[in-house]
């Protein structure tokens, strides 16, 4: 009993001690004085066939991370990335991710990578109160459950209409062909809008192929159907593994159409094992092209691929980057500190992004200001780039 209590008295004398050291002003900290870090968390696919995706937005986002906090930090204030893998999953997956990022203290989340999974955090992260940032989920439902959701990406209605308007100004062909993912809210989404502006201009879609999740490990059916319909150019609002399959099976029956593609082909050519000779000539809209000559994106591309074994940034990478520099700007305009809860931050950055006056110039969107208004969407041009010699080059 003696030794008892003489750990009992240790441990109030130890307490005493502590409580008079924070009266006295003592080593801690005030609250709400600059200093100690923010965390952002990344969910995405890590693993599995989209996890080109979700590792270069990790990375992007760690890289600008580390250049911010390398500079000193925002008014003295670290930034900390963690990230938790979905694998592009919808249902418990995605959900679970989400609910990790949370009990490991994230304050902003810049997620999802993908459209799928994104439709069931969305609904949480609005309920939470957490400012959500997506770098890639492009469905335009991924921003109207709640006014706390913002995208960097364009959305699927943009990428579809403007994907239309090239064709059609640029003259690349009249009659298309379209592979679709008919239960993907991506692709259905992009294609839809597709179909929509190329009415419009005069677009002949002579062939509609749908395909399922459950039915994308062979294409040849629907690439068919388009060569017999004499489709010009193939639009493919698809992820790139699925159309390397489309592109194998073209050239397995001497079909050679024009290719055109959105953000998801980004990634076609460091498929391991897939002839990169087949992507010669694919077209796709995208918001970040490495081969630009402008010092801020070599100087990107440069600082990517000395971090990450000479790999080149894809455009999911930019967005990413792009969308931490973002964050860091309004934390630093709004004198945000770390010791407030996400939902305080929250209510201060989804005023701030939207509010009049507010810009911001990144790699992506050509350079250009990007806005935002309160629907979430981001206003930014895209770029056309071909894929030539093995590597994308700006049209």
């Amino acid at each position: 009993m003696k030794s008892v209590k003489k750990i009992l008295a240790l441990v109030l004398a130890t307490l005493m001690i502590a409580a008079c050291f924070a009266a006295c002003g003592g080593k801690e900290e005030p609250q709400g004085s600059a200093g100690g870090e923010i965390v952002i968390g990344v969910q995405g696919p890590l693993t599995g066939g989209a996890a080109q995706y979700g590792i270069a937005v990790k990375q992007a986002a760690e890289l600008a991370a580390n250049e911010i906090n390398a500079a000193g930090g925002i008014n003295g204030i670290k930034l900390k990335v963690i990230a938790e893998d979905d694998q592009a999953t919808p249902g418990d997956l995605a959900k679970n991710a989400y609910n990790s990022l949370l009990d490991k203290g994230m304050q902003v989340f810049l997620g999802t990578v993908t459209t799928g999974a994104g439709l069931d955090v969305v609904p949480l992260t609005a309920e939470d109160n957490v400012f959500q940032l997506t770098p890639s989920a492009s469905g335009d439902a991924i921003i109207e459950a709640g006014d706390n959701c913002f995208q960097i990406c364009f959305t699927d209605s943009n990428q579809g209409s403007r994907s239309a308007q090239y064709i059609a100004e640029n003259n690349v062909a009249k009659k298309i062909g379209v592979i679709y993912d008919s239960s993907d809210a991506y692709s259905s989404g992009i294609y839809n809008n597709f179909k929509a502006e190329a009415a419009k201009r005069g677009l002949e879609i002579v062939a509609e192929q749908a395909f399922t999740a459950s039915t994308k490990t062979d294409l040849s059916t629907q690439v068919q159907a388009c060569k017999s319909a004499g489709a010009e150019l193939v639009f493919l609002p698809i992820y790139y593994t699925e159309a390397s399959i489309v592109l194998s099976s073209a050239n397995a029956i001497g079909y050679t159409p024009k290719f055109f593609g959105c953000d998801g082909l980004d990634g076609i050519l460091s498929i391991e094992g897939f002839d990169t000779k087949l992507a010669e000539g694919v077209m796709l809209l995208t918001p970040f092209a490495a081969d630009k000559q402008d010092d801020a994106t070599q100087a990107f591309v440069s600082a990517y691929k000395a971090a990450y074994n000479n790999e080149i940034p894809n455009q999911f990478a930019a967005d990413a980057y792009d969308g931490v520099k973002l964050i860091a700007k309004l934390i630093e305009e709004k004198n945000i500190t770390a010791d407030m809860s996400a939902s305080e931050i929250c209510d201060i950055l989804k005023a701030a992004i939207c509010a009049d006056g507010f810009e911001f110039v990144g790699l992506t969107g050509a350079c250009a200001p990007m806005t935002w208004d309160a629907s979430g969407a981001v206003s930014k041009d895209p770029a056309a780039v071909i894929i030539q010699n093995g590597a994308y080059v700006s049209l």
